[in-house]
């Protein structure tokens, strides 16, 4: 798909086919995850990749919302801290990070005909429980990955005048 088509054609999903993905499809979106770029080109993230079949009670305790778990899979961006990019002024970049390597999640799976759907707000405690996490990582990001079993609606988007400064604000 052409890239200013797959960004308008990309939304977030919020019913799911039951169908597999095929392990193609997943290991081109897992690259494109290694391909993004990180701060320092440090990655400092790793990806826990999870089936849903028999764990949908488990994943609804990370993320109660009855979809979630309608898709044969869920992937979590986990980060870690030690390994992440620092500025000069403390400011650590897992975060930032972390979000670029969602978004190549994201597209890479857009483009294969799968939906996703950015997932920040989760409990952290029973995600760390439910995909046993060691102490020294932090999950930051969840998705489900499947083929959508909706219709986009209609983007809201503020207009670009709106969002852009030049030279000064």
């Amino acid at each position: 798909m052409e890239f200013q088509e797959l960004i308008k054609h990309r939304y977030s999903v919020r019913a799911y086919k039951p169908d597999p993905v095929e392990d193609e499809k997943i290991m081109l979106v897992l690259e494109a995850a290694r391909l993004a770029p990180t701060a320092g080109n440090r990655q400092p993230f790793q990806i826990v990749v999870i089936h849903t079949k028999g764990r949908e009670g488990d994943l609804r305790a990370v993320y109660p919302r009855e979809w979630f778990t309608q898709a044969p899979l869920v992937l979590c961006v986990v980060g870690t801290p030690s390994t992440a990019w620092v500025r000069r002024d403390g400011r650590q970049y897992l975060g930032v990070d972390s979000g670029i390597v969602m978004d190549h999640i994201i597209l890479a799976a857009t483009d294969l005909g799968l939906g996703t759907c950015f997932i920040a707000a989760f409990d952290e405690a029973k995600a760390r429980e439910v995909l046993a996490l060691p102490d020294e990582v932090e999950p930051v990001l969840l998705t489900p990955l499947g083929y959508p079993d909706d219709m986009p609606g209609i983007k809201q988007r503020k207009a670009l005048e709106e969002l852009i400064h030049f030279e000064r604000w």
